[in-house]
């Protein structure tokens, strides 16, 4: 199969982290060709999504003393072509988020691929439609209390109800501007006025979960169907346990509370066309929804000993 793969420029990615490159790895090792592209390069020709598109060749990360380790050349680009993207069996949507007006445009443009000639991973319709944060909103049985608002009093009063919660931006990615907030804080109104930008954009507010000082799980779901999890778990003073800000992982087990939530959530987004997400759950509830460019396949690949992108791939296609 030739597989494409719109991602954040290569010279960027941290194979022995990316999840990106892992999949692509896999899919390579597995025998098939491996073609990416930025969205820049994304345009429509004769009412075709096209690209301009280079086939690349990897070099697989090792596993030495418990660590991924990679050449300091570990990939290899071929010279540029401009393509349909229904040229490939498979388009992997895999740029970072924010998602953007660009990133918008992006999915309009993926849009006018056959979805009967290539599979989009993940639909550029279910993407547009599932916000990482509100998504989860449609999953009530198995989420904390949620809020998700701009104005500063119906935050006073949800605080004052919890006593403790948590603020994220809706674009945010890897815990950026993720708050925590304590009921009696003098810098209260501060903390609303940044995050809401003067009270313009709404955001999102949930009950604190003291679990989560247990761990943040990220569970990697293909088709609706588990595959496997990771811990993530904040260290020192900070109280986020994603990876980006220093969260150290460790091995976990899905538990029949998480197969729970898997089921809540597994009817909506195969109907969605969201293939492959990353949900996040802590202490037996479910927070995220993660859809445009879930990782986590090279902790939980050298953690539980598997491969989820070569698992990945054989699900997928």
């Amino acid at each position: 199969m030739k597989l494409a793969f719109i991602i954040d420029p290569i010279s960027k990615l941290d194979p022995t982290h990316d999840s990106s490159v892992a999949i692509m790895e896999a899919a390579q090792i597995l025998g098939h060709e491996i073609w990416i592209t930025y969205l820049p390069q994304l345009s429509i020709v004769d009412g075709k999504a096209y690209g301009h598109l280079q086939s690349v060749t990897l070099k697989p990360v090792k596993l030495v003393d418990n660590h991924w380790i990679a050449e300091d050349n570990w990939y290899h680009l071929h010279d540029s072509q401009f393509l349909p993207l229904e040229a490939f069996d498979g388009v992997f949507m895999r740029k970072d988020p924010p998602v953007t007006i660009s990133y918008l445009y992006a999915t309009y443009i993926l849009d006018l691929i056959d979805p009967d000639k290539t599979k989009v991973i993940n639909s550029p319709q279910g993407i547009r439609g599932a916000n990482e944060k509100i998504y989860a909103l449609n999953f009530s049985s198995v989420i904390p209390d949620t809020i998700v608002t701009q104005s500063k009093s119906v935050i006073a009063d949800f605080l004052e109800a919890k006593n403790q919660a948590v603020i994220k931006p809706l674009g945010g990615k890897a815990g950026e501007g993720i708050l925590f907030l304590e009921k009696g804080d003098r810098n209260f109104n501060s903390l609303i006025e940044i995050s809401t930008k003067q009270g313009q954009e709404p955001v999102m507010v949930q009950q604190y979960l003291p679990a989560a000082k247990e761990g943040d799980k990220r569970i990697i779901l293909v088709n609706g169907k588990p595959l496997g999890a990771v811990n993530r778990i904040p260290t020192g003073k900070e109280f986020r346990g994603n990876m980006a800000v220093g969260g150290r992982v460790a091995k976990t087990e899905i538990t029949p509370q998480d197969l729970k939530i898997c089921d809540a959530v597994a009817p909506k987004l195969i109907d969605d066309g969201l293939t492959f997400v990353g949900i996040d759950v802590i202490g037996g509830y479910l927070t995220e929804v993660n859809v445009t460019s879930p990782t986590g396949i090279r902790e939980i690949d050298r953690l539980d000993g598997v491969s989820l992108g070569k698992e990945t791939i054989k699900s997928l296609f």
